[in-house]
């Protein structure tokens, strides 16, 4: 049987075929590439836009916790009860009212004159009221678990969910019922992952070393 061959234009004809298609499919993807895959921003919700917008900014971790007062003249009148320190300090750190004795869950802060109450972290103010025994007080949310806490103010400058910043003057020192002959008192406490701590360990630090 006679062996049939192609004809010399044919093959070539084949090569082009193959590089034109070759050329065309890389355009056609190109171009779908380029083009972006949402056309329409209010059919796609961005994280950004979503998610983070009403959420309290994050404490940055190399921020270092402040006291909530400025004044130098500020002092110790009351420590925090501590269950693990020695028997003359806990004994210091009673409060008695109305005939009866309470552990101090916070700090008693008095001085000479009226001072101004700061927060010691940015936060939200979650609580704005007034207490029988304490007095006036607010109370801050921060984002790292930790709520603090002014009691005992003769001026409250701040109102539920407000936010502020560290070093915000919320208020100014007042007085309270326990002790009612100090008219300069600033009554701190502090919560952190939902339990009373004493603020003196955590002043000074990073909130990263926590």
């Amino acid at each position: 049987m006679e062996k049939r061959k192609l004809k010399k234009f044919v093959l070539p004809s084949i090569v082009g075929l193959i590089f034109v298609s070759l050329i065309t499919v890389t355009f056609i993807v190109r171009k779908n590439l380029a083009e972006p895959t949402f056309n329409d921003d209010q059919e796609f919700n961005f994280t950004t836009k979503n998610i983070f917008s009403n959420d309290m900014e994050t404490v940055g971790e190399d921020v270092v916790i402040i006291k909530p007062f400025n004044d130098e003249n500020v002092k110790v009148t009351k420590s925090f009860y501590d269950y693990q320190g020695e028997k003359e300090a806990q004994q210091n750190a009673i409060i008695v009212y109305d005939n009866t004795y309470m552990q101090n869950s916070g700090i008693d802060y008095t001085s000479d004159k009226q001072f101004e109450v700061a927060t010691i972290l940015d936060g939200v103010v979650i609580n704005v009221a007034e207490d029988e025994m304490l007095g006036k007080y607010v109370e801050v949310r921060h984002s790292n678990d930790m709520i603090s806490i002014y009691q005992s103010l003769g001026e409250v400058t701040v109102k539920k969910d407000d936010e502020v910043k560290q070093g915000t003057v919320i208020g100014k020192s007042g007085k309270n019922n326990i002790n009612p002959k100090l008219e300069n008192q600033l009554h701190f406490e502090l919560s952190y992952k939902g339990g009373y701590v004493n603020p003196e360990d955590y002043f000074d630090k990073k909130v990263q070393d926590l």
